[in-house]
């Protein structure tokens, strides 16, 4: 789950010296002779004029300016990230410095983070302690549910999602402190040998709810459906943003799911996808086309052991509103709200699942294994 429009370039950006004349973040779109124009990750269109003596250097990601390389305005190319430093003097907007990001090496480091945050933490804190900077997360569900001690430190980068999202981009630096019992929570560095402890490098929290029930409307002209919730008994009212991840678990593999989820199976395969094809879509905690077309096959590590339920629920059929109807059964992590709330991920077709104890479970690593900190957010999200 990042948004590398300004992550990637922010570790080197702030090292410039320059910071009282002014400047802008953003990718190039075109170039005409000496003349830049730059979409500002403020979404403007900038055209400025590159002189002659204007300084262009290209770092990497990581790579400090003073270790950056000279390259010429003919080195840039569309798609380029670029911080531009205006002259301060000039009549009109003319660059004194511009530093360069590839484009390729921006692309290269975002599928680095992504799959860290993959191979990373994703699920529900448990417990916090505020005392040895640690957190406990449960992960999983049904006979898969672990538990894994997350050690932070000074130099962790802790991250506290948007009430509203967990689109990574909207995340926000938060203290420890910030951190609750409950919350969805997902982390990435290094792992002991057997999994159960990780020293973090960066990780993401945020507050939000979980919905079970049957749908009781369905309005299409103000993009909402209106669920019964099964825990409170109340109508809430779910309001579907057209970015909201939405999928329809296939009936036989949602009642694999379900056996799986009361302890009745420990072992048998998932049904293949039948009609839909491929492989999941890109980014997903499934990755590649390993397994393509064979649930069963890319839920077990080495083909053996129960599935790995959250990493199954990729290769469901994505839908759109206009799919659901009254009388379905769907599963949604929402922020947080009474009667009121935007849909941040959805799942339908799990009638087998309501009555299987830890199915929202289900939706806690993978509602957040989007992009940034994992999956199709920016980045993207997560992270």
């Amino acid at each position: 789950m990042r948004l590398w429009a300004l992550a990637v370039l922010a570790t080197v950006f702030p090292a410039i010296t320059l910071a009282q004349a002014p400047r802008f973040i953003g990718s190039v779109t075109a170039i005409s002779g000496n003349n830049l124009t730059v979409k500002t990750d403020a979404g403007e269109e900038k055209q400025v004029t590159v002189p002659d003596g204007a300084g262009i250097k290209k770092v990497e990601p990581g790579q400090k300016l003073s270790d950056a390389a000279a390259i010429k305005l003919t080195d840039l190319a569309v798609g380029d990230r670029v911080l531009v430093q205006l002259d301060p003097n000039a009549s009109t907007p003319q660059a004194a410095m511009i530093v360069a990001m590839k484009k390729s090496a921006v692309a290269q480091k975002q599928e680095q983070e992504q799959q860290a945050w993959q191979r990373g933490v994703a699920g529900l804190v448990k417990s916090v302690d505020p005392a040895s900077g640690t957190v406990v997360v449960t992960t999983g569900a049904g006979p898969m549910t672990k538990t894994i001690t997350v050690n932070t430190s000074k130099s962790t980068v802790l991250l506290r999602y948007s009430a509203e999202s967990v689109r990574f981009a909207d995340a926000k630096p938060a203290p420890f402190d910030a951190i609750k019992p409950g919350d969805q929570f997902r982390a990435k560095g290094t792992k002991n040998a057997d999994g159960s402890q990780m020293a973090a490098d960066e990780a993401v929290s945020g507050t939000f709810r979980n919905v079970a029930g049957l749908i009781t409307e369905v309005d299409p002209a103000s993009s909402s459906i209106t669920v019964k919730d099964l825990i409170t008994k109340k109508p809430v009212t779910i309001h579907i943003a057209p970015d909201v991840q939405m999928r329809n678990l296939p009936e036989r593999m949602a009642q694999m799911m379900a056996m799986v989820l009361k302890g009745n199976s420990a072992g048998g395969t998932f049904p293949a996808r039948g009609g839909n094809g491929g492989g999941p879509p890109g980014g997903s905690p499934a990755g590649g086309g390993q397994g393509r077309g064979q649930a069963g096959g890319a839920g077990r590590p080495g083909g053996g052991g129960p599935p790995d339920l959250q990493r199954m629920l990729s290769f469901a059929p994505a839908i759109k509103l206009g799919d659901l109807k009254k009388g379905d059964a769907v599963m949604l992590v929402a922020t947080s709200g009474s009667s009121n709330v935007n849909a941040i991920t959805l799942l339908a077709g799990v009638e087998p699942l309501l009555e299987a104890p830890q199915a929202a479970n289900l939706l806690s690593g993978w509602s957040m294994g989007g992009g940034g900190a994992g999956g199709g957010d920016d980045t993207g999200g997560t992270q």
